[in-house]
This record gives C-alpha cells, sequence and structure tokens, in this order.
C-alpha cells in the first residue's frame, strides 16, 4: 500500500526557482513542466494549477521565460516556455541566495541545541 504524501508549502521565489531550474536544462510547455517537477519531488511538493501558471505569467512579464508554438507529444499545438538570458542570470543569482540561505538555516539548526 503506498503511503500518502506529506506536502510542504514552499518559500517565497521556490515555485520560480524550482521552473527556472527545469527549463534550463530543457524547454517544455506547461503540463509537461507541472509533471516533470511533480516527478522530480516524487509528489512530495504540492504544486496547484493556481499558482503555477500565474507564475509562469510573472516570468514571462519579468523577462525570465519566452514562447514559442510547438506540439505536445499528442501532436497538440502547445506554448514552450524557453529561458532567457535575463531568466539564466536571475537563476544564477537565486540559486547563490537560496545556498546561503540553507547554510544559515543548517549552521542554527546544528549549533540551536548545543
Amino acid at each position: 500500500m503506498k503511503k500518502k504524501p506529506q506536502y510542504r508549502d514552499l518559500f517565497p521565489g521556490a515555485m520560480e526557482l524550482m521552473i527556472l531550474k527545469t527549463l534550463n536544462w530543457k524547454p517544455m510547455h506547461g503540463y509537461a513542466l507541472a509533471q516533470r517537477l511533480r516527478e522530480i519531488s516524487e509528489d512530495y511538493l504540492q504544486i496547484e494549477e493556481g499558482s503555477f501558471y500565474p507564475a509562469l505569467q510573472r516570468m514571462l512579464k519579468a523577462g525570465w521565460l519566452k514562447t514559442e508554438m510547438g506540439l505536445s507529444d499528442r501532436n497538440r499545438p502547445v506554448r514552450i516556455f524557453k529561458l532567457t538570458a535575463a531568466g539564466r542570470k536571475h537563476l544564477e543569482r537565486e540559486l547563490a541566495s537560496v545556498e546561503k540561505m540553507f547554510a544559515g538555516f543548517n549552521r542554527v539548526l546544528a549549533l540551536a541545541g548545543e
């Protein structure tokens, strides 16, 4: 029997960071991207359409993503999301910021009980 996954809320900016990182690997249409994020997280992260698609729209407006028309695996027209140069720069800055945040978090966890 498969155990019901426990869902966790994401910290602010986490959805955008995961989208940028995944699209840096490979351009994808929205549904494939959402499925990839669920697959990678093994359904541990709850990715709601109500926050996922607005995040894509915000990222398009910010200039971090661009789209072009393509075909899905079922030969249906879809919007393919791609990272822009500005999106790559933003990804690099955000990854550095998250690494610092987690380093501080881990330090507190390691030393708080001493």
